[in-house]
């Protein structure tokens, strides 16, 4: 069944699209406050569940277990690799993950199988300014 579409959620959707990074709900939902919009957080929580459900969105963790949202360039089957000091993300195809994804699962009996990988570290940038204030 098609979404319908309202303004809060062309407000999210178009939000996201110029965002780039991931964000969380109250994050999305103090900015849009913060630029006029009228908006509940309730709603904005609703909408971008919707929004990851359907596939408009990709869904992260936060290392403090709260959900994050992104609109990604890339379609289809990604994960991310994301800098635990300022946040910044690359999509990146696993062909080993996959495969190893698949073995595990046919080895024990498993079908339908899907999973999410998110691999933190430092991007270059903030491992460069970690050592030079070492």
């Amino acid at each position: 069944m098609p979404r319908r579409t309202t303004r809060q959620r062309t407000t999210i959707s178009q939000f996201l699209s110029r965002a780039g990074d991931f964000r969380t709900a109250q994050q999305i939902h103090e900015q849009l406050r913060a630029s006029g919009e009228s908006i509940g957080l309730a709603t904005v929580y609703r909408t971008l569940q919707s929004m990851a459900e359907s596939g408009e969105v990709d869904v992260v963790r936060t290392a403090d277990g709260e959900s994050a949202y992104r609109r990604c360039a890339t379609t289809g089957h990604h994960h991310h690799l994301r800098c635990r000091r300022c946040g910044r993300t690359e999509e990146i195809m696993a062909r080993a993950v996959e495969s190893w994804a698949a073995t595990i699962a046919a080895e024990h009996g498993f079908t339908d199988v899907s999973h999410d990988v998110e691999l933190y570290g430092l991007c270059a940038p903030c491992s460069a300014h970690a050592a030079a204030i070492h």
